[in-house]
């Protein structure tokens, strides 16, 4: 029995598949086939992808009736079709017949679904689980109690939650459109601007923001966005700082209070809120092991919805579960091109699942050269001021970074941590001399092998990791994509 699990309808379409002994077949995001970025609607592309498989069970991995009821709520548009789940999905998957009338399917929660994405695919028995968001249905942050039973099935109750409209995603969106940047997809360039600021506006903008910092209760519904004149004199990286911090510190409320339910001391953090890495570097402080699945926003709960069907732990073994690019991982050619030229792609292997490349759909340089940074931004057409992050043989990194208390590795790219030489490897540190680290174990990986290879030729343990994109698109997926990257932008593409 194979279950199918979708997320769709709002954004980051994707499809996970797994079978009914755990194991993880397949998992893929709508826009890498579509080349829309964060596309809302399961592509013909992704479609043709999972024909291969047969589907015994839908999971969808919201309660569409209840989401259009908070639309009503919130004086939003209603949208009677999608009212009726069985209506959304033949919608997302009539293509190719994937979804018959005869198909069993099944709907959840949405703040559930990033939960049990984040607990099944975790190696604990028992954890406590944090989602943050922007909204589900009506939630836009909860905490779980998680455990198997002694059949091992997953249990989940919910602890505690705060309603839409307070919303601490809604609010860095907010803030994220206020700076001249896309909300829902450039939040990523907010945080990164903020290191280039100072929190001057902290407390003016929470006064003007926050009715509650201990409720998570905001004074205004968000979602609607700032007015245009609100801190009209503060400089765009003062309020990308100043926001930052305070997001920062409403996480940490909410981590403490999760703590203080002293359900465990391993925590599941979940909710698009868990890519910001460099609030992220707190967690230590309230629980001793700590799981950030690598897909935590919507993509990630088409996995979850699936789990939630499946309901026993799943095999998780790395993130490499998309779109195939058959043959060896190229070693040699990558490994002479960054010796030769210093920058080279590498589009190999299964696409990743999440928003981050791990080295199978990334554009990698030499991390110690004083122009790289700025050869590499030249090539993706972005910001001179955005940092990018460094790929390290996982047994090196606390020579080159202080990791954060309770962050022994970041395999996916989910913390920041400060580098130890920052003048000797400019070409992955900020200007506050942070780094998003990722660490690579001893897992015989195609980047596994490459960075020994590199190490052994040059005495440097980490390249420069960062998405193999054309500009305004998603990462390449398949060797035409490749081969398009190479044409537009002159940088051998290694396949």
């Amino acid at each position: 029995m194979n279950i199918l699990g979708i997320s769709a309808g709002f954004h980051d379409a994707a499809a996970s598949l797994i079978d009914f002994s755990g194991n993880i077949l397949f998992a893929a995001h709508s826009e890498r086939y579509s080349k829309r970025k964060h596309d809302a609607n399961i592509s013909i592309g992704l479609v043709n992808d999972i024909k291969q498989y047969d589907i015994d069970h839908i999971a969808y991995y919201e309660q569409p009736w209840l989401k259009q009821i908070r639309k009503i709520v919130a004086g939003q548009q209603f949208q009677f079709r999608d009212f009726f789940a069985r209506t959304v999905l033949k919608d997302q998957l009539k293509l190719n017949g994937l979804f018959v009338s005869k198909t069993p399917y099944s709907c959840f929660n949405h703040h559930l679904s990033h939960a049990a994405a984040g607990f099944q695919t975790s190696n604990f028995s028992r954890a406590t689980v944090v989602v943050i968001d922007a909204i589900g249905e009506f939630d836009t942050a909860s905490i779980w109690a998680a455990e198997y039973d002694n059949l091992g099935r997953a249990k989940y109750t919910k602890l505690w939650s705060q309603k839409y409209p307070h919303s601490i995603g809604l609010f860095y969106s907010a803030v994220t459109e206020r700076l001249g940047l896309a909300p829902m997809d450039e939040e990523y360039i907010t945080m990164g601007m903020a290191a280039w600021g100072k929190p001057n506006w902290y407390e003016v903008m929470a006064d003007q923001v926050i009715e509650d910092f201990d409720k998570i209760k905001f004074k205004n519904n968000l979602h609607i966005g700032f007015d245009e004149k609100f801190l009209e004199s503060a400089t765009n990286e003062d309020i990308a700082c100043s926001a930052q911090v305070i997001v920062e510190d409403l996480i940490q409320n909410i981590m403490q209070r999760a703590a203080n339910f002293k359900w465990s001391n391993n925590i599941v953090y979940m909710g698009g809120v868990a890519l910001n890495c460099l609030a992220n570097r707190h967690i230590g402080k309230y629980f001793d092991n700590i799981w950030v699945m690598p897909c935590p926003g919507d993509a990630g709960s088409s996995l979850g919805a699936a789990a939630l069907v499946y309901r026993k732990q799943i095999h998780w073994t790395n993130a490499y579960l998309g779109h195939n690019i058959d043959g060896d991982y190229p070693v040699d050619n990558i490994l002479n091109e960054l010796l030769a030229r210093q920058i080279a792609g590498v589009a190999s292997g299964r696409a990743e699942f999440g928003p981050r490349a791990l080295g199978n759909r990334s554009l990698l340089a030499d991390p110690r050269g004083g122009d790289i940074k700025d050869r590499v931004n030249e090539i993706k057409r972005r910001q001179k001021f955005r940092p990018f992050a460094p790929i390290i043989l996982e047994e090196h990194v606390d020579q080159y970074f202080d990791m954060p208390l309770r962050w022994n590795n970041s395999r996916y790219m989910q913390v920041i941590a400060r580098c130890r030489r920052p003048d000797l490897y400019p070409a992955v540190c900020h200007v506050d001399d942070t780094s998003r680290v990722q660490t690579v174990p001893q897992d015989g990986s195609g980047i596994r092998r490459l960075l020994e290879a590199w190490y052994d030729r040059t005495g440097c343990p980490m390249l420069l990791n960062t998405s193999l994109n054309v500009r305004g698109e998603p990462m390449v997926n398949d060797r035409t994509d490749a081969q398009r990257f190479e044409m537009l932008y002159n940088v051998k593409v290694c396949t």
